[in-house]
């Protein structure tokens, strides 16, 4: 009896700041990687861009890097079965369908120009109506903005609508275009974690909206919508045109922070991640049926893998202050000389010495959306030192964690079984500890937390039998989980919530 042979699957990881792709075995570990940074475009106050062909040639090096690598190591190229895509969301891409060029750089998710505009969507007649066909309330973060602004604003753009030959496109459906070379092979997909960021598809029935489509006043004559396919799909994304993976299929893709999710392996409701970055995810699976907030929560697709596996929906809510809070510390105070050993300098006292750091820096996101609220510290006193301060930065991301997680449980009906952690916070023991005290219930770090990449891995592999069902992910990244169980009683978290509350109340009216 020969041994079976090893398969692998990648990952292309597209991020806002850089590119990375990733190759895992079948027991869900990254045997290589390769990450590249990429230009950042800042043109004007507030406005964030990308350059799409860039975007495409980082990722395309980035393959080329991992899989030499990948072979140094002594496996073959062929023992990789098929490819997965996460990326950035909401970031948007125009081209021309005819010749595959990009009409301008892509507008970044984190880009505000569109705020007068959306301003005036607002004031339009029905746009109340519109959060309860696609689960998002009008912002500057869709991708529906960022389209009307370039219609309005650039020639070339306008131009080629009245053409007809106006493609429209998210990061995934950029990639996926570019990557199987273009025009020549014409693959225009997308699917429904991305497409639901746009605010042009019914979270119901996951596909395109004529009365959205008619709010928005876009006409799928002259604009291009990529087809919503399932995230999991052997032959739908088409295959690799380029790099030495030349003919290895696309078989999966998710939004980065759907991706986060299938990688914490949050299949089933009552299941939540968060990753805590620059800013926090937090994403909750409410099952097959989508729940629209009441609670100032983002309704969203999870993932929808096809076949007898129904599509699942996530509640999510952003947190705009978590790393950087603790960057803030470094860098403008100079409390300690890196972002890693705040957590030491927190743990230099017992508590927080009754300090309370609202970290509003630029108001408050869900589920408070306090736009006029700044960052405020209370309760200091003659006793206070650096160490309350930083236990209290840390301890904000965890209070406004519990906040968002008590809304989603009043708007699913489901409580939650256990929060699923990622992204550079949750390295502080301290911090998840707390984290775990507030929330009243377990918290499960995984070892390996490479989770975005990951879900999407997952994704592709599903959809060329890698993995044979959900059930067999299960046993996937069990290594060297850390649980971190509540070790306060549920009245004293809801005494330290109350006084949280309490300061978040003070901290509002002071951009007036």
């Amino acid at each position: 009896m020969g041994s079976v042979p090893e398969v692998f699957v990648g990952s292309i990881d597209q991020g806002t700041t850089s590119s990375r792709f990733l190759i895992f075995n079948k027991q869900g570990e990254p045997v290589a990687s390769h990450q590249l940074e990429f230009k950042q475009i800042y043109p004007q106050s507030g406005w964030h861009e990308h350059d799409p062909l860039e975007i495409v040639t980082s990722v395309e090096r980035c393959i080329d890097e991992a899989c030499n690598q990948f072979e140094n190591q002594g496996h073959n190229l062929d023992s990789i079965k098929a490819i997965g895509i996460t990326n950035q969301r909401e970031t948007t891409v125009l081209w021309d369908k005819e010749t595959g060029e990009p009409l301008y750089n892509a507008i970044v998710w984190t880009d505000t120009r569109t705020q007068a505009l959306v301003r005036k969507l607002k004031h339009r007649l029905g746009s109340d109506k519109l959060t309860e066909i696609c689960g998002l309330p009008l912002s500057t973060y869709p991708s529906v903005g960022k389209l009307l602004w370039l219609l309005e604003n650039v020639p070339k753009v306008k131009a080629a609508y009245e053409k007809g030959v106006l493609a429209f496109g998210t990061i995934d459906t950029w990639l996926v275009f570019k990557l199987n070379g273009g025009i020549k092979r014409n693959i225009f997909v997308t699917d429904p974690s991305n497409a639901s960021r746009t605010m042009f598809m019914n979270i119901h029935t996951l596909s395109y909206d004529d009365s959205l489509l008619d709010f928005f006043r876009v006409d799928t004559e002259k604009v291009h919508l990529p087809k919503i396919v399932h995230s999991s799909d052997p032959s739908a994304y088409g295959s690799l045109n380029s790099t030495v993976l030349k003919g290895v299929p696309i078989t999966g893709c998710l939004g980065d922070q759907s991706a986060a999710l299938v990688g914490q392996k949050g299949f089933s409701p009552g299941l939540a991640k968060n990753t805590y970055g620059t800013g926090s995810f937090i994403l909750y699976n409410v099952g097959d049926k989508p729940v629209i907030s009441t609670h100032g929560l983002l309704t969203t697709v999870a993932f929808d893998f096809g076949g007898k596996n129904k599509p699942m929906y996530a509640l999510e809510g952003s947190i705009a202050v978590a790393g950087s809070s603790v960057k803030f510390l470094v860098d403008n105070f100079g409390f300690i000389e890196s972002s890693s050993k705040v957590s030491q300098l927190a743990e230099t006292v017992e508590d927080n010495g009754g300090v309370t750091f609202v970290t509003a820096f630029s108001g408050l996101f869900a589920p408070y959306w306090i736009d006029d609220a700044r960052g405020t510290i209370f309760g200091i006193t003659a006793y206070t030192k650096r160490g309350h301060i930083a236990r209290a930065t840390l301890e904000a991301t965890c209070f406004q964690t519990k906040a968002i997680l008590v809304a989603m449980e009043k708007d699913s009906g489901h409580t939650l079984a256990e929060l699923a952690v990622d992204g550079g916070m949750c390295n502080s023991d301290l911090t998840m500890q707390v984290q775990s005290d507030l929330v009243s219930i377990p918290v499960r770090r995984p070892a390996m937390r490479e989770t975005t990449a990951l879900g999407a891995a997952i994704a592709a592999g599903l959809a060329v039998d890698v993995w044979e069902s959900i059930d067999e992910l299960r046993e996937v990244n069990n290594e060297g989980t850390t649980i971190f169980k509540p070790s306060i009683s549920k009245e004293e978290s809801a005494t330290r919530f109350a006084r949280w509350e309490k300061a978040v109340e003070m901290s509002k009216g002071w951009a007036n």
